[in-house]
């Protein structure tokens, strides 16, 4: 790797001016976390609702084994967990390459990638002064019951760490396909819908039917966001731990390798067509 993909002081510099960017619009950017919260409130209420008990009530029945306190924290972390693990190159990188920023990126001393990081350090900074307030809200009037073995917290950091990273370089692949498509963004788009059907969303994974089971294992889309939260709770055994985490570094090889192939050809021919 060259000097100018390692300008880690640059790269740095580069945060920190997106962050102060950044929160001069909070506002904003508090509309957009709260927007990615939406979904998973609208299935919190349901499904707590049909476990049994309202709001203030008291555990109710279960569904799918779970309580309503299951599906309560269940959710409540997933909220966290989506706002730390949900990128947005998968969106700019595309635009970026669509009206002509790439040609301002690639003329920097260092490589664009920093740029889609700088956005990403800034905006989980920005994205949890209103995620964490909300959540605690939300616990207080819920009121979860939350035990979590030191364990299962230990697996939790690499879990969400790779969870992160599988989502920003698979997202980072295909917004590169806009190099070659100028619609590109529909496969962004049908991998959000993917993730929403198989990452945990809709249903925590145990109450998704058989088929979907089967494809939320398998396919990357459940370890971008529902694996995390399944590894915190201790909802796996240890084979399944296993199988977890090998199936998120797999994939996230599967991704750099993309990755790198998409952006070597990528670059090679926007410089041919862009001079």
């Amino acid at each position: 790797m060259s000097g100018r993909d390692l300008n880690l002081r640059g790269g740095w510099a580069l945060v920190r001016r997106t962050w102060f960017s950044w929160m001069q619009h909070r506002g904003f950017f508090f509309l957009l976390a709260f927007s990615w919260m939406m979904p998973m409130l609208i299935y919190l209420f349901v499904w707590s609702q049909a476990a049994g008990g309202g709001a203030g009530g008291g555990a109710g029945g279960t569904i799918g084994g779970l309580t309503r306190s299951d599906l309560v924290t269940y959710y409540l972390v997933l909220i966290l967990v989506n706002q730390l693990a949900f990128c947005t190159n998968n969106w700019t990188v595309g635009d970026g390459i669509r009206y002509g920023r790439m040609n301002f990126l690639l003329l920097r001393p260092m490589s664009p990638v920093y740029d889609a990081l700088a956005s990403e350090v800034a905006g989980k900074v920005v994205f949890m002064t209103f995620a964490l307030p909300v959540t605690g809200v939300l616990a207080l009037i819920l009121r979860p019951e939350l035990n979590v073995a030191w364990r299962d917290v230990g697996l939790f950091v690499p879990a969400l760490a790779l969870a992160w990273m599988l989502r920003f370089v698979w997202g980072y692949w295909l917004a590169l396909l806009a190099f070659w498509a100028t619609r590109a963004d529909a496969l962004l788009s049908l991998q959000e819908s993917l993730i929403f059907l198989l990452a945990g969303q809709v249903a925590p994974p145990t109450l998704l039917p058989a088929p979907m089971q089967a494809l939320a294992t398998v396919l990357p889309f459940r370890y971008m966001l529902g694996f995390p939260v399944e590894v915190l709770l201790g909802q796996l055994d240890g084979a399944q731990l296993r199988a977890g985490f090998a199936f998120q570094t797999g994939w996230l090889a599967v991704a750099a390798a993309l990755f790198v192939a998409l952006w070597w050809a990528g670059t090679r021919r926007y410089t041919a067509v862009g001079g």
